[in-house]
């Protein structure tokens, strides 16, 4: 190269470059990993929340033929709250 200056400042620019390129390629592996973790513990949450519903659900069913009132206000209180009309 002809000028040592813009040798020196392209060298710079480049180090720049390769610094900046490892900080990206961390910064994708640490959210890579943070999306599976938040992928598993959604799924898990969901799962559950499916077991619960269906306990609901055949509660609800064996309620309608041993007609308990403590059972019928139990289900009452966990059913969701319908939001108000506008």
């Amino acid at each position: 190269m002809k000028s040592d200056t813009t040798t020196t400042v392209l060298n710079f620019v480049l180090a720049a470059l390769v610094m900046l390129g490892v900080v990206f390629a961390l910064l994708a592996m640490n959210r890579t990993r943070e999306f599976r973790q938040l992928s598993v513990n959604a799924t898990l949450a969901n799962n559950a929340l499916m077991r619960a519903q269906g306990l609901a659900n055949d509660t609800s069913a064996y309620n309608v033929s041993a007609k308990s009132p403590e059972l019928s206000r139990i289900l009452q209180a966990i059913q969701p709250k319908q939001p108000a009309a506008k």
